[in-house]
């Protein structure tokens, strides 16, 4: 994509004047602002919302993650109020299309229009928790200045896949853990035991992210977690399929539970990072267990 930015410098401009310096070409303009030294940037990305602090009266602190911009901290103004126009396409988990104003280095929100708000997740407190999570552990990966498409993906197609879709919790949750991992460049060796080479290996180590036999060892070896051939089969369509059909794999309850704690071990291992969220979502299984 080419970007042709159009700079305008000088001292304050007349409406005519100003309007004559600015130049929309696609993606980035800029234009002097009036009574302001200087110019000011103007960006138009998609990016979804992964994280929400209030800041002062009715502002707002966003992190995004933009399809071509990476991760971006951005101020969205009085967006607390009942009248902002923009407070919608602000929301935790909801893809929007920004024009976002960069001025001496600072971004803020200028426009917004939601694309995808993911409403089922709002009406249902553990998927809103769980795509928290998954929006936390994205942020955790994500970089600045450094785009990643697939990322941006992966998190939409899990929420979709727990709204719209209604696919059960613990199979997009084991999903999206061992993809992103991958994404992460921790991508596991599954093909067969990393010792005798036996492609039926029943244990998973969390550390060095390969598979062995319950009866060897090499070396010195990290937290070993057993798997079924169910499991092991889930986990080679996980991290060798195409991306659209991520989540189109079955396996049983029992099954699902344990391959959930695999692949919650293997990412929180790797990255060597717990998430609040995750706590907090399982503090609502455990509740719901008990009533």
């Amino acid at each position: 994509m080419t970007w042709r930015t159009l700079l305008c410098f000088g001292k304050r401009l007349n409406a005519p004047a100003r309007r004559s310096c600015i130049c929309n070409t696609g993606r980035l303009w800029s234009a002097v602002l009036p009574g302001r030294k200087g110019v000011s940037m103007f960006i138009n990305t998609e990016a979804i919302v992964l994280r929400e602090l209030e800041l002062g009266e009715a502002d707002k602190l966003l992190d995004l993650l933009s399809k071509d911009r990476g991760l971006l901290t951005v101020r969205a103004r009085n967006v607390r109020r009942g009248n902002s126009p923009i407070k919608s396409a602000c929301q935790l988990l909801t893809l929007s299309e920004f024009t976002l104003k960069d001025y001496r280095g600072k971004l803020s929100v200028q426009e917004a229009q939601p694309i995808e708000q993911f409403r089922q997740l709002r009406d249902n407190i553990e998927l809103l928790a769980l795509g928290s999570y998954f929006a936390q552990a994205t942020g955790a990966v994500a970089q600045e200045d450094a785009p990643n498409p697939e990322l941006i993906s992966l998190l939409c197609n899990a929420l979709y896949a727990l709204g719209k879709l209604g696919k059960p919790q613990l199979l997009v949750k084991a999903a999206f853990e061992l993809r992103l991992a991958c994404l992460a460049g921790f991508t596991p060796e599954l093909s067969a035991c990393a010792v005798c080479g036996s492609e039926a290996p029943d244990r998973f180590d969390l550390s060095h992210g390969s598979l062995s036999c319950a009866g060897c060892r090499e070396g010195e070896s990290g937290i070993r977690m057993p798997l079924s051939p169910g499991m092991l089969l889930a986990m080679r369509y996980i991290v060798w399929c195409e991306p659209k059909r991520l989540f189109s794999f079955q396996l049983e309850q029992e099954s699902l539970q344990a391959l959930s704690s695999v692949t919650e071990g293997y990412l929180m291992t790797q990255l060597e990072h717990s998430f609040y969220t995750l706590d907090f979502y399982k503090s609502l299984l455990h509740y719901g267990e008990t009533i």
